[in-house]
């Protein structure tokens, strides 16, 4: 995944919620797949 895309998503808050750690961004391995179930289950029910 590009860092841009990441940068992107934090400034438009669309992305999986991260929270910072001195500079860095860090996200919770639970949040992101949560995101990615939720994303995913969004797709699939515009396909139907």
């Amino acid at each position: 995944m590009p860092v841009e895309t990441v940068y992107q998503w934090r400034k438009k808050r669309t992305g999986p919620p991260g929270f910072r750690v001195g500079r860095h961004v860090r996200y919770h391995p639970d949040a992101v797949q949560a995101w990615i179930d939720q994303q995913m289950t969004a797709d699939l029910s515009q396909a139907a």
